[in-house]
Parts: structure tokens; sequence; C-alpha cells
């Protein structure tokens, strides 16, 4: 699909649901941006309000043959806040179907579960850490063959598969916390060669940038709880597939079993922050290119890691697959080791101290302190998340710390 996109559909899609609107009924060639910031352009029928309702009944009326005409049985895998939700995110990623969870480790750990014993899975060696975690020490249990490798690297990347064994191979680009970049597009067709599937964390990335599924990906993982929702006050995960197959179906029996669902009222909020996702992101990301330009040449900086900088090793692949920005995260190394670098957070003022990332506000973190022993994350690092403030604050805020820490 181009720009100008086809209706999408959430992961149950009933005919009678209510979220079928106006821009879908028409068919009508609105721009993602228009689309989203209207949250697809539904009207509520009964009330004529542009703000969809939140809906929140736990379970629904039979029909007098003891039928549900309506498409919706019960609240844990049925509701409409959270379906209109996923017709969002499905049209943001142009896929045939989108599922939301309570939390973005819910939804990534999902694709692993609906693996079968024995399946061999590639994953990242820089990557989200609580993922890693799970991965190298929960999955087993599972009975996943699990192998990390450097998705940065195509020979090593196409060196780890197995042909016939290896079923899912896990990236997630620019990678947490040295941003690092994979290519999509070339590791797909490797993975697809093999009779394995990509799933992308596409958190980092946004769909306003970059579409895995477009770049041949067949699963886009995003922790909504980010820059989707952006307001620091949803815990949220999603995923987006190309295709309704017998994988995809597996994945929605085990949010529906396990319960990993998201509440209506998160639906809701989750909706509110996705109409101004391009608006945030794009102004975000505009302000973390020109910080990292800016950074390069500071004293009391030895390295920017930032996709968008022509040094970064992976700019030429991020140019390729991420569209109009290079996100809104970058990470920093601080001249004077680790004590420089935990003593300039410490010094901010603008900047705040606090995990997490994508909201509307700026937020500074000493990450291998917060990953611990294990962590690839250098100890002189420290990772930015870029909100909306005026980029020249930020700088000037995060400037005079370093300069306290070096004294």
């Amino acid at each position: 699909m181009s720009e100008r996109s086809k209706p999408p559909v959430s992961h149950r899609g009933s005919a009678k649901t209510s979220r079928a609107s106006t821009a879908a009924k028409s068919n009508a060639p609105w721009s993602k941006r228009s689309l989203g910031a209207q949250a697809l352009g539904r009207i509520d029928e009964a009330t004529r309000a542009v703000v969809p309702p939140i809906h929140v009944s736990t379970t629904f009326i039979r029909d007098a043959d003891n039928q549900y005409s309506s498409g919706f049985v019960y609240g844990r895998p049925d509701n409409e806040t959270v379906r209109e939700a996923e017709a969002i995110l499905a049209m943001w990623e142009e896929a045939e179907a989108a599922m939301l969870f309570g939390s973005g480790m819910a939804a990534a750990t999902s694709v692993f579960m609906a693996l079968a014993p024995g399946d061999h899975v590639l994953a990242p060696t820089v990557m989200y850490w609580a993922l890693r975690n799970w991965l190298m020490t929960e999955a087993r249990h599972w009975g996943l063959d699990v192998e990390l490798v450097d998705t940065s690297d195509i020979d090593a990347v196409r060196a780890a598969v197995r042909p016939g064994r290896t079923r899912l191979i896990w990236l997630e680009t620019p990678s947490n916390p040295l941003w690092s970049i994979s290519d999509i597009a070339a590791i797909s067709a490797i993975a697809h060669e093999a009779g394995a599937r990509v799933g992308v964390d596409s958190t980092v990335a946004t769909p306003v940038f970059t579409r895995p599924l477009a770049l041949g990906a067949d699963i886009v993982m995003h922790a909504a709880t980010k820059a989707l929702n952006g307001h620091s006050d949803v815990i949220a995960g999603a995923l987006a597939s190309a295709r309704k197959d017998a994988f995809w179906e597996r994945i929605v029996a085990i949010r529906k079993n396990f319960g990993a669902v998201l509440g209506p009222f998160e639906a809701f909020l989750l909706i509110r922050g996705m109409r101004t996702l391009d608006l945030r992101v794009r102004t975000a990301s505009a302000s973390a290119a020109d910080l990292a330009h800016r950074f390069v040449r500071h004293p009391h900086v030895g390295e920017v890691l930032y996709p968008g900088l022509a040094s970064h090793p992976g700019h030429d692949i991020a140019a390729r697959q991420m569209t109009g920005g290079f996100g809104h995260m970058l990470s920093v190394r601080v001249r004077g080791g680790e004590a420089s670098a935990v003593a300039t957070a410490a010094g901010v003022d603008l900047w705040k101290r606090a995990t997490s990332l994508g909201g509307v506000e700026s937020l500074i973190e000493h990450r291998a302190s917060i990953e611990g022993p294990g962590s690839p994350c250098p100890p002189d690092l420290l990772r930015l998340s870029v909100g909306i403030e005026d980029p020249d604050d930020l700088f000037r805020d995060l400037d005079r710390a370093l300069a306290r820490a070096h004294g």
C-alpha cells in the first residue's frame, strides 16, 4: 500500500462493529497523518461526538437464538475501544491485523510463546534489556533454542540461520541503547528463504518513519507505552501482522488465554496519543538530530550514537528504511568515564532523570546502572529520549551539566 492508505482492520474485524469510519466507508485517499489525527474519522452514532466513547462493559447480550451477532462475547478478548485503537495501528503499519496487549513485554513474549518447542530463534545482541533477559532465562522453559547475534551484520545473520530449524529472527532497529541499525529487507529475504519469520521491534522508529511490513517483515511490535501513546501515562504493547495466518491466530489465542489484554481506558488514552503521533514524532526527531550534530562537536562528549549522523555505521541503511527522520533517541558517551556520566545526569534541570522514552518530556538516563551486570551498554553512556521542548533549552541544560561534571 502507499501513503494514501486503504482502510485497515483490527484483529477481529466484525462487520457489525461501529468502528467503520467515514474515511473508511468512502475509501477516501487521505494520508496516514490525516487519518491518524482524526482516529480514522469515526463519529459516535448515538451522540455525534467526534471523540470515540470508552466502552467498559465486560459482558454482552446474546441473541434470541443464543448467538452473538454483534461480534462481542466477553470483555477479555472483545472490547470496542480496544478494537478502534487496533484499527488505527493497522492503518499506520499497513497491516492486515493488529492487536493490543497490557504491555510491550506481553506483546513481544507472545510472539515467542507462539513458537513450538525446539524452534531456533535469532535475536540481537543489543536490544531492550528486559526482553533480552526473558530470552536468556525464561524462553528455555518454553523449549526455545535462543541464539544472540549481531543483527547489524548481515553475514553474521546469514551464518547463524539454520534452515528448517530457525523459525524466527527478531530485530530491533534502531536498537536500544546503542542505536545500531538492522537491514529489515535483507534479513527478511534471508529468513524467508530459510523458512523463518521476521519480527521487528519498531518502538523507536515508530510507523511514522519505518514500516517493517512493507520491507518484508512478518510481524511488527511496539512498546505502545512509548511514542505511540507519547504522554507517559499508559502501559501498553502492540503487534501488527502482514497476514492473518495460523501463526497470528496462535498469538490471538495466547493473548486471550493468558489474559494479556489492554483495558478500555488505556486503549482510549492510546487513541488520544496516536492522534498526535505524527506531529510529536517529527518534532522530537528534528530536535534529536539537532542535538546530535551539536554534541558531536562538544568538548566533553567522546561519541554521539545517532543513526542520522553520516558517521554512524548504519546510516546508509537507516536512510533507506527510515523515511523522513531518524527518530527521537540518541546516546552520548561522556569523556571522563562513568563518574562523569553519572554526575552529568545528576546535574540537569530541564531533562528528567527517568526510565522510559517517547514521551513529550525529555528524559536522561545512565543506562548501564539500570541494566546491571552483563549489559552491553558502555559505562560512560547516557541515553537521551528527546521530547518536544525547545531544543535550544535542552542543549543549554545538558551543556551546563557536562561543564559542571568536568569541573
